[in-house]
């Protein structure tokens, strides 16, 4: 029988907001005290945190974010590449160029020769872990070829190079369509409900598959039924209210932990930007940036254990300013077309801005991976390309429980000292691997185990010995 998402309430929702609105300075603090517990908070506090407007009370949120960040994640940063495989769609959501009632744009599906030329280029970068997008369509794009692309992309290597990590952004599915993912080595399935509000998600969505409301929303419910333990949720930020949208996100987050025990992996926040070949005259629902700034910091406090993605769909200050408050991943030097990254490799090394000709949305942080890296070393981070516990088996609630405690960071932060070493010696430039060495020194320090820090000490001289792949 047909799952409805009945755990989105809207009439709670308003309900909630409406209780939220107006909040004592006192009942305020109290919720931010709760934050610094790094147990999370509930919608309902939520949905109080959302709406505070005092600058006072905004920058104790906003410290708050930046504690809770470092306490679970510490110091990473989590680079990845998307891979967009098709461009073909039988919907026509009215805020994608890919929607299928747009005759502008070229249609494309890569072969497996050329996702193993894209892959070849994305490795060229350095990077260890990417996400792979498609449109929706049967014909063009059924689960079988989902899942060839993994094996192709998994098999491609460029001398060093290797993708050890495929996330996977496509349409919602049957449970059987998802075992097949599960079978085929998906790190995390990632799917954005767009908007939570029903009556406008019918309205941007008018044709397709994807127009089914409950359908798309429990998704994630059949992906973890399916054994896919580590699922990746997100709003399209600017077709409804983002005090509303934010409210039934930790609603859907409650769901999938009261249900699986587990909540999302990844909370991902793009917000609508303007793409030739959509079909919309403004913006419905624009989100500023102060808006966005409370968005971002309001999650990290509420879901300290999920990671948050940010694309470059936001600008470099933007990101730059967001990894202190919440953010632990992020892409860089990301094509968003499809087949494009040989082009792009070659604009940025001419330091020359790459137009896709088949994106689906328009960059805004437009560095190279190297200029992207050296910005977060100089901030105080230290970038990491580590994939470990997606192969040690650390998902699902074998992650949370190290996560929700903060002991995630024992294994993590040696693991992106080692991936980060593979960088510098394997694809850095002169002054990056400068940079970059004195960041990996900086951080050794901040081991607290002093055997695990010889350890990391040991596993770095075999890196340079060129052994390579190591990981606690």
């Amino acid at each position: 029988m047909k799952q409805t998402a009945d755990f989105i309430n809207e009439e709670l929702i308003g309900q909630l907001l409406g209780e939220g609105w107006g909040a004592s300075r006192q009942r305020v603090e109290e919720i931010i005290e709760k934050a610094r517990g790094f147990k999370g908070l509930s919608p309902a506090e939520v949905a109080t945190l959302i709406q505070v407007e005092d600058p006072d009370l905004l920058e104790k949120i906003y410290q708050t974010a930046k504690e809770v960040k470092e306490h679970i994640y510490g110091k990473r940063v989590v680079l990845f590449a998307p891979l967009y495989l098709s461009n073909e769609c039988i919907n026509n959501c009215l805020y994608c160029p890919y929607r299928h009632d747009n005759e502008n744009i070229p249609r494309k599906t890569l072969s497996e020769e050329e996702i193993a030329e894209e892959c070849k280029y994305i490795e060229e970068m350095g990077h260890k872990r990417i996400v792979i997008e498609s449109g929706e369509h049967p014909g063009k794009t059924p689960i079988e070829y989902i899942c060839n692309a993994m094996r192709k992309i998994y098999e491609t290597t460029n001398k060093n190079g290797s993708i050890r990590r495929i996330n996977v952004n496509i349409a919602a599915t049957t449970v059987e369509e998802y075992k097949k993912l599960k079978e085929a080595g998906i790190g995390t399935y990632t799917l954005f409900q767009e908007t939570y509000h029903r009556e406008t998600y019918r309205k941007m969505h008018p044709e397709g598959p994807k127009a089914d409301y409950d359908w798309h929303t429990t998704a994630m419910d059949r992906a973890m039924q399916a054994g896919i333990d580590d699922v990746g949720v997100g709003v399209l930020f600017g077709q409804y209210d983002y005090k509303f949208e934010l409210v039934a996100l930790m609603l859907h987050a409650r769901h999938l932990e009261e249900t699986f025990g587990v909540g999302p992996h990844t909370i991902s926040v793009p917000r609508i930007r303007k793409a030739p070949g959509n079909a919309l005259p403004h913006i419905p629902y624009a989100v500023d940036d102060a808006s966005f700034k409370k968005i971002v910091a309001v999650i990290r406090i509420a879901v300290p254990y999920t990671g948050m993605i940010m694309s470059t769909r936001e600008s470099a200050e933007a990101r730059d300013e967001f990894i202190a408050m919440g953010i632990s991943q992020i892409s860089a030097g990301s094509c968003t077309g499809v087949g494009g990254y040989g082009e792009k490799i070659q604009d940025l090394k001419e330091n020359k801005y790459h137009k896709d000709k088949t994106a689906q949305f328009k960059t805004h942080d437009n560095r190279s991976p190297e200029e992207i890296i050296q910005s977060i070393c100089k901030a105080g981070y230290i970038p990491s390309y580590c994939t470990a516990c997606y192969r040690q088996g650390r998902t699902g609630d074998r992650f949370m429980q190290l996560a929700k405690c903060g002991e995630i960071q024992n294994v993590c932060q040696p693991n992106a000292i080692l991936t980060f070493k593979e960088y510098l010696m394997d694809y850095a430039s002169p002054e990056t691997r400068a940079i970059g060495e004195t960041t990996i020194q900086e951080h050794i320090k901040q081991i607290k185990d002093p055997k695990i820090r010889e350890l990391v000490i040991e596993e770095l001289k075999k890196i340079e010995t060129g052994v390579r792949d190591l990981y606690f």
